[in-house]
């Protein structure tokens, strides 16, 4: 398992990489000292586990979570402070490593790692992937609806929650918005952004936007209504261009 350690601190890296040698399932791709060299490195090497740490300066652990676009890793937190843990369960992690890390605690975060990853297989060989002729059933409240997956446009994450745009309608399903990606069609549906994954087909426009990313206007499925304009990030807009490329 392809695996970065983040911290700000070397001789915490250094100490974190030798406890790993116990663990050869374990495979440490690189190190980085801050987010900015973490969210390149991410993107570069898509790590499926991140030891990460949470005080750092400029962005945070949390902060630097938030700005992966695509599909998050695993993650086990490392930090000299338990203040963060509520929050860090909010993420997802898999555990909560107090600093100095005791090799007892890292061997039962490495076999929390082992028993995802087997469910994560088992749930992929188990999933067939939606596409736009599967009809999915929806309630939001009081209202229930049976739609047909190739009418919703756009896909917009609301923190545990994901709307759907169909026609004039805007539900909402209790789903993260990485969960719902791995059950969709790749050739059909995009992950645009960290909040958005839109359907191909609904494309109107595509315009170059800020810092070599991609503004799409989508196809107005909503009387007497602005188009939706979605961004697509730089990272996501190289995987989109190949996608969509000759």
């Amino acid at each position: 398992m392809k695996a970065l350690i983040i911290d700000d601190e070397r001789l915490a890296r250094n100490e974190l990489r030798r406890l790993l040698e116990n663990f050869p399932k374990i495979n440490i791709v690189g190190e980085a000292a801050n987010a900015e060299e973490a969210l390149n490195l991410i993107d570069e090497l898509q790590p499926e586990l991140l030891f990460l740490d949470i005080q750092m300066p400029g962005k945070n652990g949390f902060e630097l979570l938030e700005a992966i676009e695509g599909k998050v890793p695993e993650v086990i937190f490392t930090t000299a402070y338990d203040e963060y843990a509520l929050r860090a369960f909010e993420f997802n992690a898999l555990d909560y490593l107090m600093k100095p890390i005791d090799m007892q605690r890292l061997a039962e975060a490495i076999q929390r790692v082992e028993e995802e990853q087997l469910h994560e297989v088992e749930r992929k060989e188990g999933v067939k992937l939606l596409g736009e002729s599967d009809q999915v059933f929806v309630k939001d409240g009081e209202k229930c609806w049976f739609v047909k997956l190739g009418k919703v446009r756009l896909f917009e994450s609301m923190g545990n929650y994901v709307r759907l745009h169909f026609d004039d309608q805007k539900p909402m399903i209790l789903k993260s918005l990485n969960s719902l990606e791995e059950r969709l069609d790749p050739k059909i549906y995009f992950r645009a952004n960290r909040k958005h994954i839109i359907n191909l087909a609904w494309i109107d426009k595509i315009e170059p936007w800020f810092s070599g990313g991609l503004l799409v206007t989508l196809k107005n499925a909503e009387k007497n209504s602005n188009p939706e304009k979605i961004e697509i990030s730089r990272r996501q807009a190289i995987k989109f261009k190949d996608l969509m490329s000759l």
